[in-house]
């Protein structure tokens, strides 16, 4: 509900922020907000939280990285997209940790790694369409210059062998934070943690697909057929 909220293109700009800032009130203030309607899942959700002990701080950060999306966006290096990426997907996986029945003490390095990766996998994945949506831009500026491709190529939408080296760099990184996230995952919980090991299959698998096709992502939107996604699933239930 916060992720379409932010996106809404035909809401205005002040009635978006409201709303997230309504959201955001909630966990700060333990209490529901008639204002934004929907009392009783508000409620609901209250009681989720504290049923599973899960820390405010983790769902104000997703509302955070969604208020950071209501305008457009730029990152000079890795470390400034990590902030970004910890928000919208590391802190997803930390409140996802307690309702998988995963420690969430064990295995909090596990899910901030693996966000990482998603969420980066993602930004790659999505370039085309979202410099289609205001030229928005969430690749690292300096690692765009490591490779003399500039902003402006990018917003031209220029694919050539500097993106593809500049593309290959960044799939390197993602590479490591899946290998990261892999050595991270307590062999304890590797049962309860089902569901992301699948999002890592089929967000690799993406990545791949990517980078066999040189990163046609300015023309073409990567994804899996549901059969394919299916079948990751199965290898993973039971041979992962």
């Amino acid at each position: 509900m916060i992720d379409d909220l932010a996106d809404d293109l035909e809401l205005p700009l002040e009635e978006k922020k409201k709303g997230l800032a309504g959201w955001k009130e909630i966990f700060s203030n333990n209490t529901t907000n008639v204002d934004l309607g929907l009392v009783d899942l508000q409620s609901d959700i209250l009681k989720v939280r504290d049923l599973y002990e899960i820390p405010s701080d983790y769902l104000t950060n997703v509302i955070e990285g969604c208020q950071m999306d209501l305008q457009p966006q730029r990152f000079e290096t890795w470390q400034d997209l990590q902030e970004y990426s910890y928000r919208v997907a590391s802190s997803v996986g930390l409140v996802c940790l307690p309702l998988f029945a995963a420690d969430a003490s064990r295995s909090h390095e596990y899910a901030v790694a693996l966000g990482h990766a998603l969420q980066l996998t993602n930004i790659l994945r999505d370039i085309g369409e979202d410099l289609s949506n205001g030229d928005r831009i969430y690749v690292p500026l300096h690692d765009l210059s490591r490779f003399e491709y500039t902003e402006n190529d990018l917003i031209e939408r220029v694919h050539d062998e500097r993106f593809i080296a500049f593309m290959n760099d960044q799939a390197d990184r993602c590479e490591e934070l899946y290998a990261k996230a892999t050595k991270l995952l307590p062999a304890e919980d590797h049962k309860a943690l089902l569901a992301p090991r699948v999002m890592h299959r089929i967000y690799h698998t993406l990545l791949q697909q990517m980078r066999a096709d040189n990163f046609r992502v300015f023309d073409r939107r990567y994804r899996l057929s549901k059969l394919q996604k299916i079948s990751l699933l199965m290898k993973e239930r039971f041979f992962g």
